[in-house]
């Protein structure tokens, strides 16, 4: 069994519900999407047998992983997860909600992209929607997504610098629809990995 990973880091969760909370980073290359304000190299990497991978990261002292992307969902299955799991791992998950989710998952974060209205046909229930949001993007009414716990709208930034009128704009558009909640992302206001 072996993934394609892009890179696999120790680093602070910056944003969503779990932020500032130690993790594992694995990013796994290939992605369904071409966003243009990305700013992830998903195309090159390594493979990796999952021995290879638990390698690297026993080094660690932390106990949660987050698969990322790319997509992490092409390449992830459940048979992979379960590797991890048994080995003491929680494991959560970076998704853009066009694919389903391998069910050893502990945590989904759903960073939507297009498409809102049919996310929750592949995914029921999330514990986050993260909305990647710019200036004049409206907000999709709340009741058209996957049950989650935490709904944040997350100002895109210019590169690794915050684009204050990102900010503002998501500012206002929490005060007028006060479901949603703000998050930064704050691995980059900090410049960490």
């Amino acid at each position: 069994m072996k993934l394609t990973v892009n890179e696999i880091f120790y680093s602070l969760q910056g944003e969503g519900g779990r932020s500032g909370e130690p993790s594992i980073f694995i990013r796994l290359t290939k992605c369904n999407l071409s966003c243009s304000f990305c700013d992830t190299d998903f195309a090159n990497g390594d493979e990796m047998t999952l021995e290879e991978i638990l390698e690297v990261i026993e080094r660690y002292p932390c106990k949660w992983i987050i698969w990322t992307g790319g997509e992490p969902t092409i390449q992830l299955k459940d048979e992979y997860l379960a590797f991890f799991k048994e080995r003491g791992y929680k494991q959560a998950i970076e998704t853009n909600g066009t694919r389903r989710v391998p069910s050893l998952i502990d945590y989904i974060s759903c960073s939507p992209k297009q498409h809102y209205e049919t996310i929750k046909e592949r995914i029921p229930a999330v514990n986050e929607i993260r909305m990647p949001i710019t200036v004049g993007d409206e907000v999709p009414n709340i009741s058209i997504f996957p049950k989650a716990d935490n709904y944040f709208l997350s100002p895109i930034f210019d590169g690794d610098k915050i684009n204050m009128e990102n900010v503002s704009y998501c500012i206002e558009l929490i005060k007028s629809n006060p479901e949603w909640r703000l998050s930064l992302q704050i691995h980059k206001l900090i410049h960490i990995e």
